[in-house]
């Protein structure tokens, strides 16, 4: 009899075994998908309300990772203090307090953020719309994890497999966005879909709950005991270990994302691919396979972070795919073995909630550091510079330095902090030196690190000096000034022949006025007219246009201020109205020390503060001849202007013959075939197009623009009739609040440009 018994014993334990782990699985890799599909989506949601601003998705992220830490914290609490049926019922109580925000939906009262302390309004509004359901999802991996290790089943003694599962969610979820989700479906869809997918979540956990809490042999006493005699908590200096090591790559990744955002755009696919290297880097370190040895990552990161030395110091571009992949690159490598070093000295599953803790603290503070803190106490981009240097320092120390070179190390620290000091105010000149003799001392720096290699303080130490000489002495400028704010660096420049000041936001120029003359003598009277705004222009011939067409003054709404060109553009008898969303950016505009196009040209000019599509749809009295969308953020260019949603609040402001002119000029994006495709959506209206030819020119300030009109008919487009049809590409869906890919405009450039 009880050999019968035993095989079917063996059976049921083997059947039960097989449940509880794909149930467990599957909970987590749900939980990880809802969790990480949700951070595109709503931040997706709420960019319109921040001018598109890249540091959307940084806020975005200090956010998440914020309420990820409390989520651990609980579950952490709820597994050493509660008892395994208790625990199931406050957390499924949890689960459905979440439930109640859903639908996803930014919360009454946070439509419009205020002109200041973006930040701090952006983080109120994802706490009051989300944070109680996220912070719900973001507890179910570590506690999962932590009720399969009190299965009893053989797999229990080493639940960190479940992580995997998780990650590998995770990076599903971030992938399938941007290339499925974005591109073939609207906001309320994915929106409808993510919610029933929280519901099946919460039926998920019941029955993982259910079947270990409610099993006979829950907590057995034997595996308990064991594991609790073989795990020693972990120190309080283990415990800081985790944190630094993964402070590193948290920060770096949001450094490496605003840094590849800036110039394109502020997209799901761009915001996702830091992220997704940064789960990979998890789901290799804690595989029970080894799949690349530490050592080869080890070897390979000096050569990466040197490189990338190079082009942040020397503002070295090339390609768009080199570039990216270069940054991408060397994060993910410092990421593999920041996490490596944390993977190889993880504790018993005894405390493994308390090792996500740490984990995610050091994630936390890291996304602070380069969220929150360094925007606010930098005026340029200190922070990417600092956590190169910071990623040298991570690597395992081969031996201590000698007094000598530690003196050295130490004379280097103090030299770093100097050359920071003027990062914590606004502004920054320098006399120049020979650009030959910059770049000459940053190569010899780089080429001494990288034969210092096997020392990470000497590495470090050679790479920050390196930042050091471009900071002092930056390359190609006579004087540089630097102004920062939640829409990205603003530097004001002297070029290094002393003929230009220009304003720059990223790589990209946002104005430029000519200072001396050919022959070294001041300019005096108007400015003279150079970048996008040359009397040939695009913009200069459609604003000539209107003027053709009025017999008396032109009303004109400039959307994005820049340094005030545009204004160079009007008559006196002209009305000119400027919708600008950046407090510093009018700031630098109306001071006549750096730029005099408004008080020479249009001292009257009328400046409204905040997003030109909430402010024009305020503006009820407001009535224009031609509106022009001439906003950017770097070389991108907010999406949520080029919408039907946008397009209808500038056709209300527009008199009956009234036309809309958009600057699409991009080095990245082909935007013509969208908005075509979104102008022929809204009320029909008819798109012409500008591509200005790239033709020698003795002035190095001019620049070449693509520019777009839309206008209700053929008669009132004026002098532009002759400006290229333009028709929706075929298949392209017009752009809206609700749905909008820029995969597409990317994809047509990379076309464009090799045909």
């Amino acid at each position: 009899m009880a050999d019968h018994v035993k095989p079917a014993l063996v059976t049921a334990s083997a059947s039960r075994s097989t449940l509880v782990i794909a149930l467990y699985t599957a909970a987590i890799f749900l939980s990880a998908t809802l969790l990480f599909a949700v951070q595109p989506l709503f931040t997706k949601m709420v960019l319109p309300r921040f001018g598109g601003s890249p540091s959307v998705w940084s806020v975005a992220m200090v956010f998440f990772q914020g309420v990820l830490l409390v989520g651990y914290a609980y579950a952490d609490l709820l597994t050493r203090l509660v008892r395994g049926r208790w625990a199931l019922a406050i957390h499924l109580c949890v689960m459905l307090g979440g439930a109640v925000f859903v639908p996803l939906s930014v919360a009454n009262g946070w439509d419009q953020p205020p002109a200041d302390h973006e930040e701090l309004f952006l983080l109120g509004m994802f706490a009051v719309s989300l944070g109680f359901p996220f912070f719900a999802l973001s507890a179910n991996g570590p506690l999962l994890q932590a009720w399969f290790a009190r299965s009893g089943l053989a797999q229990a003694s080493n639940p960190y497999f479940l992580y995997s599962a998780s990650n590998v969610g995770s990076l599903l979820a971030l992938f399938a966005y941007p290339l499925l989700a974005e591109p073939l479906s609207t906001l309320s869809f994915q929106n409808g879909v993510w919610r029933y997918g929280y519901y099946l979540l919460v039926a998920l956990i019941a029955l993982c709950g259910s079947l270990v809490f409610f099993n006979r042999d829950h907590d057995n006493p034997v595996s308990q005991a064991q594991a609790q005699a073989t795990a020693a908590a972990p120190a309080l200096g283990r415990m800081v270990y985790w944190v630094a090591l993964a402070f590193v790559p948290s920060a770096l990744m949001i450094a490496v994302t605003t840094h590849i955002t800036t110039d394109i755009a502020a997209a799901p696919f761009l915001w996702v691919l830091p992220l997704s290297l940064y789960l990979i880097s998890f789901i290799l370190v804690f595989s029970e396979r080894n799949h690349i040895a530490q050592a080869t990552w080890m070897k390979a990161q000096p050569a990466l972070l040197a490189l990338i030395v190079l082009t942040l110091a020397l503002e070295i571009r090339t390609w768009l795919v080199v570039d990216v992949g270069l940054h991408l690159l060397t994060f993910f490598v410092t990421a593999m073995i920041c996490h490596g070093l944390v993977a190889a000295t993880r504790p018993q599953p005894a405390y493994l909630t308390r090792f996500y803790f740490c984990m995610s603290l050091g994630g936390v503070l890291g996304g602070i550091f380069s969220g929150l803190i360094a925007p606010k106490i930098f005026s340029w981009i200190a922070e990417y510079p600092i956590l190169i240097v910071a990623a040298a320092l991570a690597r395992p120390v081969v031996s201590w330095p000698k007094p000598r070179e530690a003196s050295l190390v130490a004379g280097f620290v103090a030299l770093v902090l100097l050359a920071s000091l003027p990062g914590f105010r606004e502004g920054f000149a320098v006399l120049p030196v020979a650009n030959w003799m910059v770049w000459a001392a940053v190569m010899l720096l780089v080429a001494g690190a990288l034969f210092s290699s096997s020392s990470s303080l000497r590495l470090a130490a050679l790479f920050a000096a390196a930042f050091i000489v471009t900071r002092a002495y930056p390359p190609n400028v006579r004087h540089l000034e630097t102004v920062r704010s939640f829409f990205g660096v603003h530097k004001i420049e002297v070029t290094e022949d002393g003929r230009f000041r220009a304003l720059r936001h990223g790589m990209e120029l946002h104005g430029a006025q000519r200072l001396t003359t050919d022959d070294g003598k001041p300019v005096t009277g108007r400015p003279v007219l150079s970048t996008y705004y040359h009397p040939d222009s695009p913009i200069a011939e459609a604003v000539d246009a209107v003027q053709n067409k009025k017999n008396g003054p032109a009303r004109i709404a400039v959307i994005g201020l820049g340094a005030g060109s545009i204004a160079c553009l009007a008559r006196p008898q002209d009305r000119l109205d400027y919708y600008e969303i950046d407090a510093d950016i009018i700031r630098i505009a109306k001071d006549p020390a750096r730029f005099t196009f408004l008080r020479d040209c249009k001292p009257e000019t009328n400046i409204i503060l905040g997003d030109a599509r909430l402010t024009l749809a305020n503006a009820t009295d407001a009535r224009y001849d031609l509106i022009i969308v001439d906003a950017f953020s770097s070389d991108s260019i907010p999406v949520h202007l080029l919408t039907r949603e946008a397009l209808r609040i500038y056709l209300s402001r527009l008199t009956p013959d009234g036309i809309i002119v958009t600057h699409i000029s991009n080095n990245h994006l082909d935007l013509s075939g969208v908005v075509a495709a979104t102008a022929a959506a809204s009320e029909g209206l008819i798109a012409r197009l500008y591509d200005e030819d790239e033709v020698p020119n003795l002035d190095p300030m001019i620049k070449f623009s693509t520019v777009m009109v839309l206008a209700r008919n053929d008669i009132d487009l004026g002098l532009l009739q002759d400006w290229d049809v333009e028709k929706p590409a075929p298949g392209q869906a017009p752009w809206s609040d609700d749905f909008s890919n820029l995969l597409g405009p990317l994809i047509a450039k990379m076309k464009k440009d090799s045909d």
